[in-house]
């Protein structure tokens, strides 16, 4: 038996990376699992390769009305929804006085207005399933800051305590809410780092290298699954040591 069998999941952000990793760990788990993400040829893609267990649809996160069809999409395809995983979001890079509001309210609109829309949007159907779990993905700098992050940063904190708020309302209702803190994680978000940057971090990480998507997965997997049935309101943090300490290079 899978960890999952018979619950469905919607993962945002599912086309790639983390979210595609997950997708790809609760099916072999034996769930049936919702891919919403705005790569729509991806998704597609991720979607066929999992067969009749998995959905692709459009979503941008920051849509209400997208979230209440995606919600509706894995009620009509698999009959409920017992799972959500936040984990679509952006990144924009500047200093605090430099960077352009716009784009600093794009990072707040995908990583966590996103987040709240699915939330909100999923809490009905996981009241009539009986209860179910919210994963949402933060990040280590939704728990430290880092220079050039403001936006990242800002946003991921306020997912770390929007976990805990939705973890105390909807703890009645079976619903438990947690996040996962993922470090320096291989993804197409990481590839774009400077070679000097990924030297630096290879020496002083104390695992000493970059994690990978399937093992932010892992969490995820764990987090959404009954070996975590008493643990709610707080987060995973996945980072290879990162917040422990920086080894002398």
């Amino acid at each position: 038996m899978g960890k999952l069998d018979g619950r469905v999941a919607l993962i945002s952000g599912g086309a790639r990376g983390q979210g595609a990793a997950m997708a790809r760990v609760f099916t072999a788990e034996g769930a049936r699992v919702v891919i919403g993400d705005v790569l729509d040829d991806q998704g597609r893609k991720v979607a066929a390769e999992l067969g009749d267990a998995a959905r692709y649809v459009h979503l941008d996160v920051r849509d209400a009305d997208q979230w209440a069809a995606a919600v509706a999409a894995a009620r009509e395809a698999f009959g409920r929804l017992d799972a959500l995983v936040n984990n679509a979001g952006v990144v924009e890079i500047g200093t605090v006085d430099e960077m352009p509001a716009d784009a600093f309210m794009r990072v707040v609109e995908v990583n966590q207005l996103g987040v709240f829309l699915g939330t909100q949007a999923a809490v009905p159907a996981l009241r009539e399933a009986g209860g179910g779990t919210v994963v949402n993905i933060s990040s280590v700098d939704g728990l430290i800051g880092l220079k050039y992050l403001s936006a990242y940063c800002a946003s991921k904190f306020a997912v770390v305590g929007m976990t805990r708020v939705a973890a105390m309302e909807l703890g009645p209702d079976g619903i438990r809410v947690n996040a996962v803190c993922p470090g320096v994680i291989r993804t197409d978000m990481t590839k774009d780092l400077h070679e000097m940057q990924v030297k630096w971090l290879h020496r002083t990480l104390p695992l000493r290298r970059f994690g990978e998507a399937d093992e932010t997965a892992s969490v995820a997997l764990f987090l959404t699954s009954d070996d975590s049935s008493y643990v709610t309101g707080t987060e995973v943090v996945v980072d290879g040591g990162w917040i422990a300490g920086h080894l002398t290079p």
